[in-house]
């Protein structure tokens, strides 16, 4: 926490102090505390940055410096921030534009941009303590592989943002430095585990971010805060070089990608990467290209020339039901399609989505969390309450025997293989999952029938009270199945007139905490975002898919509530 202050301390000009009693909603503070000029560059969206940055219209310099101001009050209103690179940002900006002087170019595709990174990526001679207490001066001997493949392409590093404790919640909360709270109702989580790259960037102290996901964690935080958020399929981006416990597991990947103010920041930093080849230093990486969508759709064509668009509707898992403004999200979405010629909605039904949260809850963990245990206990620091939930009260979690492990993983690949057919049933007649048929290539004209993505939920509610995030249905499940999903903001927001549904019959104890969780009082301002999901390696399918239903529905949607 020291060590933070001074590294806040050593920005200049100095951040400024917000009053001590305040809203919950602090996103309009900045606009009252920060200069013209650094409010206009921290709203600019990253891809008009980098054209500015790259034409010379604006230096690195001066971009970096009021990303610096920003976040430094971003973090004394959501205590988003583990540590301020002001030196060696600004050196950095300072090459970089002396670079473009020089040359008459930029370095890179990302030239001059501050990206901001979640802590327990490695950053050479910083520390890198995940969450844990006894990990707290751990030093990173190199940089991560993704922030090298960065650097390459011009970019630069400034803020360090929070994580949970064992980086296993869907909020973010430690005993190193404490709650990062939500900047639209600070009552509410961040989301997690990389809460702090969700609270910066929804105060716009950052634009684009890197975070990490194995259970939820990009997407949660991309929801909660209103933003855009990737969880890529595993193996298209590079992951050597962060840190964590059970380094070595294989059972479920996790996988790192980019959270946004822009839909398009997202895929300029997937291709920036891609594009550099990354499978070349890291040989588990596919060798899959970036996919253009600009030249040539990846949606179907229809006889009239047209793109199609197929969107399943799931609405529900079934297991537990979303909140009433979820639900107000995904209808006001569905209300603006329905009526576009070149889209076409189809009921998706969820399958057995209990028992997917079985399997990946038992694999999460297979050594019963001991390393987790031991690395928590080793400094005597308290269990942080969802840590408990995860660990100790879930009864899945168990030191798992060989045998054991092979079991589950064929359980696995037991339900991807059943989804998957169960996808492909859905507004085609193929047979589904029941059935255990032979694939029929009689049947082929059928597939042009199928869904081509899922709108869902993110999670049953709108950003939760602190400590209430416990139900990972929404985004785990995707994970089990390795499917890409892309969550983004509606620009609709929580409020008052989002009443509780009354006489309502929870179907099971999970259910039951939620709806018992809805009061909507406690969720006012709290951004209404959702999910879309696609097939495996169709990340830019997902991309086009959602830059299509953007256009056609007018999203952001106008909402009176919205304060930013």
């Amino acid at each position: 926490m020291e060590h933070r202050e001074q590294t806040l301390a050593a920005i200049e000009p100095a951040v400024p102090d917000p009053a001590k009693e305040l809203p919950l909603n602090v996103t309009s503070i900045p606009k009252q505390l920060l200069p013209t000029d650094v409010l206009s560059i921290t709203e600019t969206s990253p891809e008009n940055l980098i054209q500015k940055l790259a034409s010379g219209n604006l230096s690195s310099t001066a971009v970096t410096k009021a990303f610096l101001q920003r976040a430094g009050l971003a973090s004394k209103l959501t205590n988003c921030v583990t540590e301020f690179l002001p030196d060696r940002a600004l050196a950095r900006a300072k090459y970089l534009d002396d670079y473009l002087a020089t040359h008459g170019r930029p370095m890179g595709l990302l030239h001059g941009l501050p990206i901001s990174v979640k802590e327990h990526l490695s950053m050479k001679g910083l520390d890198i303590n995940a969450g844990f207490v006894s990990w707290v001066g751990r030093i990173a001997p190199d940089d991560a592989l993704i922030l090298k493949l960065l650097r390459n392409a011009g970019a630069l590093f400034y803020v360090r943002t929070t994580e949970p404790q064992a980086l296993m919640h869907l909020e973010t909360d430690n005993n190193i430095y404490g709650v990062t709270v939500n900047p639209y109702n600070t009552g509410l989580t961040s989301g997690g585990s990389s809460g702090g790259e969700g609270a910066l960037i929804g105060m716009r102290g950052s634009c684009l971010g890197i975070g990490t996901d194995i259970g939820g964690s990009i997407r949660s935080p991309a929801a909660n805060n209103g933003l855009f958020g990737l969880r890529p399929t595993t193996y298209r981006l590079p992951v050597g070089g962060w840190s964590a416990a059970m380094l070595g597991s294989e059972q479920i990947i996790p996988v790192i990608g980019p959270l946004s103010t822009s839909l398009d920041g997202v895929k300029v930093f997937m291709k920036t990467l891609i594009d550099q080849q990354p499978w070349l230093y890291e040989p588990s990486l596919v060798s899959m290209p970036w996919k253009e969508t600009s030249s040539a759709s990846l949606l179907r064509k229809g006889s009239d020339g047209k793109r199609k668009l197929r969107v399943g509707i799931l609405a529900d898992d079934g297991v537990v039901k979303p909140h009433p403004p979820i639900l107000r999200g995904i209808n006001t979405l569905v209300t603006k399609l329905r009526e576009h010629p070149d889209i076409e909605l189809v009921e998706f039904p969820p399958y057995k989505h209990e028992e997917a949260w079985r399997i990946i809850s038992s694999l999460y963990f297979a050594d019963g969390a001991a390393e987790e245990r031991e690395a928590i206990n080793a400094s005597g620091e308290p269990w942080r309450p969802l840590t408990d939930f995860i660990i100790t009260d879930n009864p899945n979690v168990k030191n798992l025997s060989i045998s054991e492990v092979w079991g589950l993983t064929q359980d696995r690949e037991g339900y991807k293989a059943a989804y998957n057919q169960h996808w492909n049933s859905i507004n085609t007649g193929l047979p589904g999952p029941e059935t255990k048929a032979e694939v029929q290539v009689e049947a082929v004209a059928e597939m042009d029938k199928m869904v081509d993505v899922i709108l869902t939920p993110t999670g049953p509610g709108c950003a939760p009270p602190h400590d209430c995030a416990r139900y990972w249905g929404y985004t785990a499940q995707w994970n089990l199945l390795d499917y890409p999903c892309l969550v983004f903001p509606t620009g609709l927001q929580a409020g008052g007139d989002d009443m509780a549904e009354e006489g309502y019959t929870p179907r099971n104890e999970q259910d039951k905490y939620n709806y018992e969780l809805y009061k909507p009082e406690t969720y006012v301002d709290a951004p209404i975002s959702l999910q879309l999901v696609g097939r495996r390696f169709e990340d830019e399918k997902l991309i086009e898919a959602l830059e299509m239903m953007t256009e056609v529905a007018g999203m952001p949607f106008n909402d009176a509530k919205t304060k930013l």
